[in-house]
């Protein structure tokens, strides 16, 4: 019998000679594992080893290269130091120890709390103790946060990474100190938007000057970040400067707790109303001092006064730059609203960027419509259109026939039944690794034959309400004269503008509509 051992340990063993190495305590479960699959005469197949991961945590390496083994039937037995080692998470043990595995012929034990997949007797306690294990994750969740929360309130620092322009104490845990050059940058940008810099021509004063941005200074400092998706991720851009400049982090007050996380079982984290946020003033030395704070959000208050014309928003989040992919920022100017490519002026090596006036994008958009509302109600081409829904309408039925006789045959007991033949003698060991490899190949040819005949299905359906509801939604919107936003929300998927070319009246346009 090949054997799988599997160790895990979740919070950093403080003897590890090197970083790199087992800690201790993963060591020792190894040596308990491998001497009693040597006592019982089993072939150690692997030993799978994740170190440093909570056993909430579904995408462990090892973990992960374990379960796709045991689909290619690489060993029969999965021995840990306990069930907590494999996973602390109620609805893994029912997935994996008493779903997937016993389809698979694969035994689970647990050594020390004596969980063996092979004894049904204590399938019940198995269960109990998952149910424990998932408690004890939800209570240590909350313990950590409140204790996080206390010493947030405290105002200590709690974080993997300082604020841009200051860096943690060596000397004090939780406590920040400036970072001189970073700190100098921060000044700077304060100091040019009291000056009258706008926020995009200070990212372009910054990036000329070849100055790194957050992300790019902590690389080349070696600390830990988030690699940039994009070459132009690396510059300095008018987000990063419209949050610097509204952040009372830099006038020495701690502002924490501004996400929190959905869930003790996932890592995802959503963004918290102001009001929940934890503020504590006065925790480390300032970098901004109070007249030059006062000054900045003093001039932002008045940029940021509402436009009262409507403009604004029309095309938010729907107009694109062609030649980046960016989402065109609104600008004013003179009393005319325009859109434009946020990264064109933040360098002078940047993007050609795209830039039209709203109310040009607007006419563009009406004339389109307006012609394409005629041409479709033409009777011709509507009667074309009715019986092509009949058509597909018939394709779909078809579809759903075909499927549903692929769903019937995805049935486990086969493979079930091939397991007991070979438990009872009636299949080598050989002859049931072949028919299960054949069956689980045709198994998956199926599943991704069913996925393809849904995603058909999807399209089809969507083809037939388009259908059916066009001639009601283009003859809502003939003959307008004027775009609203709810208009463009129903209407428009998106829109790509591109650099207007020396000698032509507008900029190229591309229309991609909803119907």
């Amino acid at each position: 019998m090949n054997v799988a051992i599997y160790c895990r340990l979740s919070e950093e063993d403080r003897n590890k000679a090197n970083p790199l190495d087992d800690s201790v305590s993963i060591q020792n479960q190894k040596t308990m594992l491998i001497q009693y699959a040597s006592a019982q005469r089993w072939d150690i197949y692997h030993i799978y080893s994740d170190d440093d991961y909570t056993g909430a945590d579904r995408n462990r390496p090892a973990f992960q290269a374990l379960l796709a083994d045991a689909q290619d039937g690489k060993f029969q037995i999965v021995l840990c130091k306990s069930q907590s080692r494999f996973t602390r998470e109620l609805e893994l043990v029912e997935r994996y120890i008493h779903g997937l595995f016993p389809v698979l012929g694969i035994r689970f034990i647990g050594l020390v709390d004596n969980a063996d997949t092979a004894n049904k007797g204590n399938k019940k306690s198995r269960q109990i103790n998952g149910l424990v294990n998932e408690w004890y994750l939800e209570d240590m969740s909350d313990n950590i946060r409140s204790v996080l929360t206390n010493r947030r309130q405290q105002g200590h620092h709690i974080g993997a990474f300082a604020l841009y322009g200051y860096q943690k104490d060596p000397d004090q845990k939780g406590h920040l100190i400036i970072d001189p050059p970073a700190a100098a940058v921060v000044q700077e940008v304060f100091t040019l938007y009291s000056q009258g810099y706008g926020k995009s021509a200070i990212a372009r004063i910054l990036n000329d000057r070849n100055i790194p941005n957050p992300t790019e200074y902590k690389r080349q400092q070696h600390l830990r970040y988030t690699p940039p998706k994009s070459q132009t991720a690396t510059l300095w851009k008018y987000p990063a400067i419209s949050s610097m400049l509204v952040n009372a982090m830099y006038i020495g007050h701690m502002v924490q707790g501004r996400y929190g996380s959905v869930s003790y079982k996932t890592k995802e984290n959503r963004p918290r109303p102001k009001k929940d946020w934890i503020v504590v003033e006065n925790t480390h030395a300032p970098i901004i001092q109070p007249p030059l704070w006062d000054s900045v959000q003093n001039l932002i208050a008045q940029k940021t006064k509402p436009f009262v014309t409507g403009h604004i928003g029309l095309f938010a989040h729907k107009a694109q730059c062609a030649t980046c992919g960016y989402t065109l920022r609104s600008s004013k100017c003179r009393g005319k609203h325009y859109l434009s490519c946020p990264t064109h002026h933040v360098k002078e090596s940047g993007c050609i960027g795209a830039f039209i006036a709203v109310d040009t994008l607007e006419a563009m958009v009406l004339a389109q419509l307006n012609y394409l509302a005629e041409a479709y109600l033409d009777q011709t081409q509507l009667e074309q259109g009715i019986h092509m829904v009949s058509g597909l309408a018939d394709r779909k039925q078809q579809l759903i026939k075909e499927k549903t006789l692929l769903e019937k045959k995805q049935d486990s007991h086969y493979l079930q039944t091939l397991y007991a033949d070979k438990v009872d003698g009636k299949l080598s060991q050989e002859d049931f690794q072949q028919l299960r490899t054949m069956f689980n190949q045709e198994k998956e040819s199926r599943i991704q034959t069913i996925a393809t005949y849904q995603a058909k299905l999807e399209a089809l359906q969507a083809q037939l309400d388009a259908g059916q509801n066009r001639r009601a939604l283009v003859e809502q919107y003939l003959h307008i004269d004027k775009l609203t936003r709810e208009m463009v929300e129903v209407l428009i998927d998106h829109i790509t503008v591109g650099r207007r070319k020396q000698g032509e009246k507008y900029p190229p346009v591309e229309i991609h509509w909803n119907f």
